[in-house]
């Protein structure tokens, strides 16, 4: 009994107070979410990804799901989104933000917007319906979507995200690969996947101009990149020393806090004349 851990002698449903306190709000908290999808409470986020040599110019938005709880207030995705990666309520997310995507697209004929998705909604039947519906609405709209899968969830299923990739890409939609290098791809999925776009995880942008390690690290990430012909974009830059250590090792495009945070009220809402994306 001397070596038992403590929590071993606890009897279910005896937790300790503070673990039937977390437990209760991680429940009240996916309960919010339900509610809120269900309600339809699902707004869009955008954040500007500029091009390296042209800051000022936009080339494509980021599309980030926001879940409103009853008085209005962003649900935050930290509190849900690792609890709801296996379940439907997060495929349900998916459908949520997808939707909420190509309605933007549709309202907008100048915008290009990323849409988040994990690979595990490939399968699911209410994601597919959802695209397919916004695609036979207007074709013209697969050409300013994209779909961004991080690289944990594409790792998970290779076979399924290429084959995957392959239908969508002859419809003309974009694929990205999300917080390239912060997991562990194996580089010979890399010549299968096809990937238009890859983001570079943030970890590597943090200082970059000043952080030798970093600076080698992203050099090989880009280059890796360029070999199989993506598109890099660096993700959380967040000063403009680390923009323009960025724009000199050729990256090509920024996302982060120093040009834009996500936004409720992009420019094409205020200013009805702005340019949503220059391409």
């Amino acid at each position: 009994m001397r070596g038992r851990r403590k929590r071993d002698l606890i009897e279910p449903g005896q937790e300790s107070p503070l673990e039937f306190a977390v437990q209760s709000r991680d429940r009240n908290t996916l309960g919010m979410v339900r509610e809120a999808l269900g309600r339809g409470d699902c707004v869009l986020a955008y954040q500007p990804v500029v091009q390296a040599a042209a800051p000022q110019a936009v080339a494509f938005y980021e599309g980030l799901i926001r879940i409103l709880d009853e008085t209005g207030r962003v649900i935050p995705a930290k509190a849900f989104m690792g609890a709801v990666e296996s379940q439907d309520l997060g495929r349900e997310i998916d459908c949520a933000a997808l939707r909420a995507g190509l309605r933007a697209l549709t309202i907008n004929p100048t915008l290009r917007l990323s849409i988040n998705m994990s690979a595990r909604s490939i399968g699911y039947p209410k994601w597919k319906q959802v695209l397919n519906r916004g695609l036979a609405a207007d074709d013209r709209i697969a050409e300013r979507l994209i779909l961004e899968i991080t690289e944990s969830s594409a790792m998970q299923m290779p076979e399924l995200v290429t084959t995957f990739m392959g239908e969508l890409q002859e419809r003309g939609i974009t694929f990205a690969l999300d917080d390239f290098g912060a997991g562990y791809t194996a580089f010979r999925y890399l010549r299968e996947f096809y990937f238009d776009i890859v983001k570079i995880d943030g970890q590597f942008v943090r200082s970059v101009h000043a952080d030798s390690n970093n600076q080698v690290l992203m050099e090989a990430l880009i280059s890796i990149a360029r070999h199989f012909d993506m598109f890099t974009v660096a993700e959380t830059v967040e000063s403009g020393d680390e923009a323009a250590w960025l724009a000199q090792a050729g990256i090509d495009c920024l996302q982060g806090y120093f040009f834009g945070a996500p936004s409720l009220t992009p420019p094409w809402m205020t200013n009805p004349a702005g340019n949503a994306a220059s391409s």
